[in-house]
């Protein structure tokens, strides 16, 4: 049964921002109404942060950071607070997966898996803390007796996080710029602030310095006025490409660091080997999670076309069949998408398909038994022409678009001819082959039988997909400025 509750909130301070290390009070009493997808009711209601708030998140992020203990620990001090975090976000696992349905739609079972591996994530970036080379000695080549490279925090951080996936990118962008010694200022989406809002009364109840972590959620405007402040040394963000682009002229334009992870329009590479039934099962089975609105979706399924009506039968068969509801029903398995305004623009692109000769397979449409909340059909497109608006343009949402090819090297062709390059994977039966074709691939991340992302190696695209990298010791680097040392003679500490 359903067991959707939205008077639940496993948060407080829905009036407040998180600055300085206290709840304080925004300068306006604007507020950001928060919409349960499900039901299209007021799920909560949060602060609104404006410029002034923003420029307040900043003085404080910079004041910790110039005049604060946080730099100046050694990583191993640094590291005891990140542990005490990933032990507090363990504990409030079934809070977050409790707000994640609730803000944008994804299925309640899926949340509290993801939610409950988030306090790993900080574990491992303490972890780094004894075995990542911080310092490097080298034997200088043009004079002096004595180098040293050393890494040091980038700054201050703006990390903008989106709607789809809160605590999956707060964790993966806030974790290793703690342990690297920055401070920060997380912007929250309106669409999705929940998560942001347990980060802070984590970080509170961990009692980190005050400025180190500061909270808040606003909207577009705001949001520019964070990237343009000259006291934010580097911009983490997260979200679509065209927002991307603003972000990384506006950092351009004063030479602030950024790192961009944006859209994509991934390729499923079916060759000519591989079961066509087991692909499809694969394909649905991921399709589903969070209802499409994944950047790294596998939504282009690229097969040969003397087996293309076959692939369409077996995905009608099987995503075609997904049970689309509420995400707190167990017999759930695909959720509403979170907005009104996210389904009509997923509703028109589909009808940009049909009007590019797409064949609507199955799908396209509102769930009939449905009739409240933000739903979309598990929607299947046959004959998509890779040049077509549904062939390049991200959906976001449950819909796959079948391509067919002559062979396997205009498959490959196929998938790199595309501005996105995010991810791919690679359906056979011969891992030799896989390894060939991935290697041929244009993009950050290349699967084998199955949708794979791994934040824990590194997470990012080529091309329009972005800038840098995300998870692992990839995603430690852009928090880190190197510095070289030569000094006439070895320093006692190094003897």
């Amino acid at each position: 049964m359903p067991n959707n509750n939205a008077q639940f909130l496993p948060f407080g301070h829905q009036s407040e921002l998180f600055i300085g290390g206290e709840w304080v009070t925004p300068s306006t009493d604007k507020m950001i109404d928060v919409i349960n997808p499900t039901t299209e009711e007021l799920y909560v209601r949060v602060a609104e942060a404006q410029d002034a708030d923003v420029n307040r998140a900043v003085a404080a992020a910079r004041h910790a950071f110039d005049h604060g203990p946080w730099p100046r620990m050694s990583h191993q001090e640094r590291a005891k607070y990140l542990r005490a975090i990933g032990q507090k976000l363990n504990e409030r696992a079934a809070d977050i997966a409790q707000v994640w349905p609730s803000e944008m739609g994804i299925v309640h079972s899926t949340a509290s898996a993801v939610a409950g591996s988030i306090g790993a994530v900080f574990d491992y970036y303490a972890s780094l803390a004894d075995t990542f080379a911080f310092e490097e000695e080298h034997h200088p080549a043009g004079g002096g007796e004595f180098g040293l490279l050393v890494r040091e925090p980038v700054g201050v951080v703006g990390q903008i996080i989106p709607w789809n996936g809160p605590i999956i990118l707060i964790a993966y962008k806030l974790a290793p710029a703690l342990i690297a010694g920055c401070c920060v200022i997380i912007k929250l989406s309106p669409e999705g602030p929940g998560a942001g809002y347990i980060m802070a009364e984590i970080a509170e109840a961990c009692g980190l310095p005050p400025g180190v972590i500061n909270v808040l959620t606003a909207d577009r405007p705001a949001s520019e006025s964070l990237v343009r402040n000259p006291d934010v040394d580097k911009i983490s963000f997260t979200g679509s490409t065209l927002a991307g682009r603003r972000v990384a002229s506006i950092c351009g334009d004063r030479i602030a660091r950024c790192t961009l992870e944006l859209g994509g329009k991934s390729a499923a590479l079916i060759l000519d080997d591989y079961d066509l039934g087991v692909a499809a099962q694969s394909l649905a089975d991921f399709a589903c999670f969070n209802s499409g609105q994944a950047c790294s979706s596998l939504t282009r399924v690229v097969v040969p076309r003397h087996r293309h009506d076959a692939m369409v039968e077996a995905l009608v068969a099987t995503f075609g069949k997904k049970r689309v509801g509420d995400p707190f029903d167990a017999a759930t398995e695909l959720g509403p998408v979170v907005s009104g305004r996210q389904r009509d623009r997923i509703e028109g692109l589909m009808a940009a398909g049909r009007a590019d000769g797409a064949v609507l397979a199955t799908g396209g449409g509102r769930p009939a038994h449905l009739n409240k909340g933000f739903f979309i059909e598990p929607t299947v497109f046959a004959n998509v022409d890779n040049h077509s608006t549904l062939g390049r343009e991200e959906v976001f949402g449950p819909v796959l678009s079948v391509v067919p090819v002559t062979d396997e090297e205009d498959a490959i062709r196929v998938a790199n001819d595309t501005p996105y390059g995010l991810n791919n994977s690679v359906f056979t039966n011969d891992p030799d082959r896989a390894l060939e074709v991935a290697r041929r691939l244009r993009s950050g991340t290349v699967g084998h039988n199955v949708f794979r992302s791994d934040f824990s190696i590194a997470f990012g695209g080529f091309k329009q997909s972005g800038i840098g990298r995300e998870g692992g010791k990839e995603g430690l680097m852009p928090y880190l400025e190197t510095k070289t040392i030569i000094l006439n003679e070895r320093p006692k500490k190094y003897r």
